[in-house]
């Protein structure tokens, strides 16, 4: 049974710069997810070896884990420790691999590179990489129904967190978004359909990696609605900063082509009002994000840490 805390933050200053002993429990909560999901994934059928690789592929690609970091932090952040997190933390990265497998398909984005890797489907075939993000899909609810996992977490809780993550997940999610994706290519569009495209097909799971990690770690209403809103914000800067990156990136960082966004007239920021605009924008929605923090104190560091590095970041 998880322990509620009634312990309220103390205001302070927020430390913004990244600094060495910031770094090193980033890469500790990075490594953590990391080992989880070597030996957490298994092979349950000798008849389905192909999926299982394929799964295995994209899912120990490489990548930033930066919606299970941002959740085991915000469990962190409330509870002074994260470990309990961990199996929703991976549950998040499921979700995110099996949307960035399907987001490359030709029907979609048609990406031959993830990762500074072949796409799933360019190494595996298409029809095994659709059947890999399925069933990370699938498997990702499997950890977040396992009471051997997550029997530290109460049961209440562990379903809102179960709700959280599917509205995320489902139409008002990323699903949404991606079909707003699609459809505003080659579109004249308003800037206001831009961030509703960004909130649900980027934002939300990461709000909902804040959220889920804020209610492991023992949150109430007031500390979740921070967490909510710190990760709107970010999610939409992570966004821009990803726009920004499809043009000036550099394929040997980000491990991906570049120019393919104005290649197929996507709706994004820079399209809309320019880069100078668009990282003027990024850069007020951290900041904005930050403040939203400073009720935690100092105690909030990681955090607008990571959220600082989302928008100067080169891949």
């Amino acid at each position: 049974m998880l322990k509620k805390t009634n312990k309220r933050p103390v205001a302070g200053e927020i430390p913004a710069a990244w600094t060495p002993a910031l770094k090193r429990l980033v890469d500790r909560c990075r490594e953590q997810v990391d080992g989880a999901l070597q030996t957490g994934l298994r092979d349950p059928n000798r008849y389905t070896h192909e999926v299982y690789r394929a799964m295995r592929y994209s899912l120990t690609a490489g990548g930033k884990r930066l919606r299970p970091v941002l959740c085991l932090l915000a469990c962190r952040l409330l509870s002074g420790r994260a470990a309990a997190a961990l199996p929703v933390a991976c549950a998040l990265e499921y979700i995110h691999t099996y949307s960035l497998i399907h987001d490359d398909l030709p029907a979609l984005d048609n990406d031959d590179f993830r990762r500074g890797k072949p796409s799933c489907h360019k190494k595996f075939g298409e029809a095994t990489a659709i059947l890999a993000g399925d069933a990370l899909l699938t498997e990702a609810f499997t950890l977040l129904s396992r009471p051997d996992l997550l029997r530290r977490i109460d049961p209440l809780r562990r379903l809102r967190v179960i709700e959280e993550i599917s509205r995320a997940a489902g139409l008002g999610g990323m699903i949404g978004g991606q079909e707003a994706d699609i459809r505003g290519e080659g579109m004249k569009v308003s800037l206001a359909y831009v961030n509703s495209l960004h909130a649900r097909k980027t934002g939300a799971l990461i709000s909902a990696a804040l959220v889920c990690g804020g209610l492991v770690g023992g949150g109430e209403a007031g500390p979740l609605k921070i967490l909510r809103r710190f990760g709107e914000r970010i999610g939409l800067a992570f966004q821009i900063q990803d726009d920004l990156l499809n043009i000036e990136g550099q394929p040997g960082l980000t491990g991906k082509a570049v120019g393919t966004d104005a290649l197929r007239r996507k709706a994004t920021y820079p399209a809309l009002i320019g880069l100078e605009a668009s990282r003027k924008t990024a850069g007020r929605l951290v900041a904005e994000a930050v403040s939203l923090l400073a009720p935690f104190g100092a105690q909030a560091g990681p955090l607008a840490a990571v959220s600082y590095y989302m928008i100067t970041r080169n891949r």
